[in-house]
């Protein structure tokens, strides 16, 4: 179906050149789904666009040859193009917030392709673009033919750019990290949804992703990308049982797990990707490797065949099943969280924001973020919060630190209000409550050098002199790993893990007793999470923090908490100790957030656990009962008319569930010491 042979791309700017891809093969046959993985930078992305001729201002194609079907792609005109582009070959884009017409109905949007392409009228167009709504899922097609992007959820927006790009039927789908920003359910969805809509079709499918679990799942065959060229290439189930390539063994031990030792340090990849505008000479990946020789680092390594059909690793020292990564280290063990008072209490905090639409008999209506939540953290203990995307995390987190007033409910820290307080009264005690922010390129000002960034909350706090603040800035930079070297940088200039590690030195300035870190790794690599993750346990024991860590990604959370809370819909379902929780999941909603998370396993078997379903109802008007009960495959009537609250099902481990999977615990006079609120 399509062919690629030795195709390389060039980006020429002012006294340099990028080449983002270097002789790259592939082949993708009719209705398989391929794979491609890497790291950012890697090529995956470049690739997919040279595909579509869609190659960003400046780039070239310098060699090679793109065949679709017969058709040579780098020969075509324009308009010759425009013909299979979004016809014949389409594509999704990462996000779809920016790649919508935010001027444009979905309707008019998705329709679109049809008018052009098939020179249907507006009307059939119309027409068919509700039947695509419908088929990707979206609810009440018709009435969201009328909207715009903005009204739409991620995951609906992401529905509307597959609806979009399969209209006409192509022959061909390039998804370019389709899931990257949703929860781990909704991406289930999506996923789900390509392969029977692929299927359903006779498409085929080249699925870009950094997500080993993805396409251990959803792919036939698996590329590795790294520094602009394949380097192991094979059918997934065999590439991932044989690995060779040292890279795509390095990628799958940095993977966090939910069955991950929490007590020893994740593998990081050290380094980071090389420049693609830096002479390409030996292996791209020798810098960063343990088992690189002088070979590796003077010869380009040469396609060899590996154990499997259709296997191809490009390594000069390639792994075997006898390699093993290196043990990682211990981290020392912490001191159990035993004071008698906690650090921070959360105490029945909601917080309603009023909307202009008014609802029936002129009453003003509100979105519930946050619907009475009560929780603790002991000193020196990391409690989590997880749940979709909507459900109030990080309205909560913006309380705790008193970014955001609660309308009702207190947040106390050390036994003291901090919640509801003036500025000049919260001034004193705003340095023992800090923020990271899931943004890291967002949260920095651009106008200012690193130093003058991680200076700033000494000024603020009017601590030290000039002098004292900068040698805090240093140790500050010291530790997050980072030289004194990177003060005189713009946050532009440095890498996203970089940026990462600075937002942490900035919350870290202060000396805080309660840090709130907000989707802390969600838009970093693999390999560079591993390496935050790491760094922040690391922090977290040596300094013994009172921390709260918002993700929707289960693994990360398992790995740095010692408590978890699952929030839904603006409040807590499931509160206890990690290993409980995930070991012996209470809440329907919990068991199958756990069965959605994707393992980089091609051989693991799927959850029997049903995996949770639908939309998440609005937060205007959340569902009477139990806020899960319409996606809850145990609901009855019961759960419609009372809503359930907390109760013990282990010793430090709660569940609001009328019918849990695990059986409540009846109180015993011998847990009165270890109640949490």
């Amino acid at each position: 179906m399509l062919t690629i042979r030795d195709l390389s791309v060039e980006i020429r700017r002012p006294g340099r050149t990028v080449r983002p891809v270097t002789g790259v093969d592939l082949v993708l046959h009719p209705g398989e789904t391929l794979g491609i993985v890497g790291e950012t930078g890697s090529g995956k992305s470049m690739t997919g666009l040279a595909v579509m001729g869609m190659l960003p201002g400046g780039s070239t194609i310098t060699g090679g040859s793109i065949d679709f079907d017969g058709t040579e792609l780098t020969t075509l005109g324009p308009a010759e193009y425009r013909a299979i582009r979004g016809n014949d070959i389409s594509m999704v884009f990462q996000d779809s917030m920016t790649s919508l017409n935010p001027t444009r109905s979905i309707g008019d949007q998705v329709a679109e392709p049809l008018i052009l392409h098939r020179g249907a009228s507006k009307r059939e167009a119309r027409a068919r673009a509700e039947e695509m709504l419908a088929l990707v899922g979206i609810p009440r097609p018709s009435e969201r033919m009328g909207d715009f992007p903005h009204q739409l959820s991620g995951g609906m927006r992401q529905r509307v750019m597959i609806a979009m790009a399969l209209i006409c039927e192509p022959r061909v789908l390039i998804a370019d990290e389709p899931t990257t920003a949703l929860d781990v359910t909704i991406q289930a969805e999506i996923l789900e949804l390509l392969s029977g809509l692929k299927r359903q079709l006779g498409m085929a499918m080249i699925l870009v992703t950094h997500d080993m679990g993805v396409v251990a799942r959803h792919a036939d065959r698996v590329g590795v990308m790294y520094g602009g060229r394949l380097v192991e290439t094979g059918a997934t189930a065999d590439l991932f049982r044989h690995t060779r390539h040292q890279y795509t063994r390095a990628l799958l031990s940095s993977i966090p797990t939910l069955a991950q030792d929490k007590h020893v340090e994740l593998f990081s990849i050290p380094g980071s990707p090389p420049d693609p505008a830096d002479p390409q000479i030996g292996c791209r990946f020798a810098a960063r490797c343990a088992a690189a020789t002088d070979r590796c680092r003077t010869e380009t390594p040469v396609p060899t065949e590996g154990p499997g059909e259709g296997h191809v690793f490009s390594c000069w020292n390639p792994a075997d099943e006898t390699t093993l990564i290196a043990a990682q280290r211990r981290f020392p063990e912490a001191d159990a969280a035993t004071a008698a008072a906690p650090r921070l209490s959360v105490v029945d905090l909601r917080k309603e924001h009023p909307v202009s639409a008014k609802g029936l008999f002129g009453r003003r209506r509100s979105v519930k973020a946050v619907a009475g939540v009560s929780f603790e953290v002991r000193a020196g203990e990391a409690f989590g919060l997880v749940g979709e995307s909507g459900c109030g995390k990080s309205s909560l987190g913006r309380m705790l630190v008193a970014l955001d007033q609660p309308t009702s409910g207190e947040v106390l820290v050390d036994g003291e209000r901090v919640s509801g307080l003036s500025a000049r009264r919260l001034g004193p005690r705003r340095a023992k409550l800090q923020m990271m922010f899931q943004d890291s390129h967002a949260s920095l000002d651009p106008k200012m050098r690193i130093d003058d960034i991680l200076r700033e909350p000494l000024v603020i706090q009017r601590i030290g002199t000039p002098a004292e603040r900068t040698r805090r800035a240093v140790d500050a930079l010291a530790s997050v790993g980072l030289g004194p070297s990177i003060m005189e940088r713009y946050p532009h200039e440095l890498s996203g893990g970089q940026r990462q590690r600075i937002g942490l030195a900035r919350a870290l300035a202060l000396d805080p007793d309660v840090l709130v870190a907000d989707e802390p790794v969600s838009a970093l690599d693999v390999s560079i999470r591993s390496q935050v993750l790491n760094l922040m346990r690391t922090i977290q024991l040596e300094r013994g923090l009172s921390s709260v860590v918002i993700s929707h990604d289960l693994a990360v959370v398992r790995y740095l908490v010692d408590r978890v809370g699952v929030m839904y819909l603006g409040a807590l379902v499931e509160v206890g100790a990690t290993d409980d929780v995930y070991s012996r999941p209470a809440h329907p909603y919990t068991a199958g957030l756990l069965a959605a998370v994707p393992v980089a396993d091609p051989d693991a078997a799927d959850d029997p656990v049903e995996r949770v379903r639908g939309e998440l109802p609005s937060p205007l008007d959340p569902p009477s009962g139990c806020r899960f009960r319409t996606r809850c495959p145990l609901a009855t009537e019961l759960c419609a008319q009372v809503e359930p609250t907390l109760e013990a099902v282990g010793r430090d481990h709660d569940v609001a569930c009328h019918f849990p999977l695990q059986p409540k615990r009846e109180p015993s006079r011998h847990d009165a010491e270890g109640v949490r609120a």
